[in-house]
């Protein structure tokens, strides 16, 4: 069975200096400006090697940069909502978590004419409400949480915990959970803030984990995802974007692989796993991936 390949790029752009970091100073939210160079260079290597992209774009730089998101998406890749302005849906009330999915929807709408159907989460932080939030919305996938690596499973609501009783898994629902992990994210390997990431590492040695992963994927997982995380005002730096390319020419010698669009594997994967016919609650079990003529 093939092995399919998620390249995703967040464009996260002022908006994670601004949400996540809460940043004030100019000098900080500046450096997202890069992002704007960076996405024309992703999209030609991605033209180059006749490649479609996810592309998780918070509303506040669809805003910001509606050239190139409008680029993005006249190109065939996808765009999923990345929240407003790079949010934790955890610091905010129902009626503001709701308010700010709305407002990303309006500004993707606004930008560039699309209504996503992928979620992935500032920072992959949720609150108790948001799968129930993404169910209601319409969204059919997110890809934010981590209970696996390469094999999807569906999302569940109404988990309860604390730190005396056993953990209580709450039912399975119609959203695809397309899972992630740090490791197989730029920003911590790379990136550099003060007191918080300390990343800057050679592009080998991101180059070396990333592929080892891909390998192992590869060999033991088949008809799974393999997808990595990355932002361009990251990995558009020339070194990188270098590495990136090295790591495409790899995967592309191999036989059984496909890269693909989140919401295409997404897709796919329901049709071969029916919600039905999983259990009603209960911690994640194995599951078939996407088989050669699926996707």
């Amino acid at each position: 069975m093939t092995l399919h390949c998620g390249l995703t790029f967040d464009f996260d752009a002022m908006s994670v200096w601004l949400g996540s970091y809460k940043s004030r100073n100019p000098s900080m939210i500046s450096r997202g400006e890069f992002g704007a160079i960076a996405v024309p260079r992703i999209l030609d290597l991605l033209k180059k090697h006749d490649l479609q992209a996810t592309f998780c774009v918070p509303g506040h730089t669809a805003l910001a940069y509606p050239d190139i998101v409008r680029r993005i998406d006249a190109e065939g890749h996808e765009i999923a909502h990345h929240g407003w302005v790079h949010e934790n849906p955890a610091d905010f009330s129902e009626a503001e978590e709701r308010a700010n999915l709305d407002r990303g929807l309006d500004a993707l709408q606004r930008a560039a004419g699309v209504r996503p159907r992928g979620y992935r989460s500032p920072s992959w932080d949720f609150s108790t409400r948001t799968i129930g939030l993404l169910l209601e919305y319409g969204f059919t996938y997110d890809s934010s949480l981590m209970g696996a690596d390469f094999t999807p499973y569906y999302a569940r609501r109404d988990d309860t915990f604390d730190s005396l009783s056993p953990y209580h898994f709450g039912p399975n629902v119609d959203i695809v959970e397309l899972p992630v992990t740090w490791l197989m994210d730029d920003f911590p390997h790379f990136e550099f803030v003060d007191n918080d990431t300390f990343g800057l590492s050679a592009p080998s040695k991101v180059q070396e984990i990333w592929q080892a992963e891909f390998d192992y994927a590869y060999e033991n997982v088949p008809g799974g995802l393999y997808s990595i995380t990355m932002h361009p005002q990251v990995i558009g730096r020339g070194h990188r974007l270098m590495m990136l390319e090295r790591l495409i020419l790899s995967f592309k010698q191999r036989e059984d692989l496909r890269f693909t669009r989140m919401i295409d594997y997404a897709d796919a994967w329901r049709s071969a796993n029916p919600l039905a016919q999983w259990e009603t609650s209960g911690a994640p079990q194995a599951t078939t991936g996407c088989g050669r003529d699926t996707l």
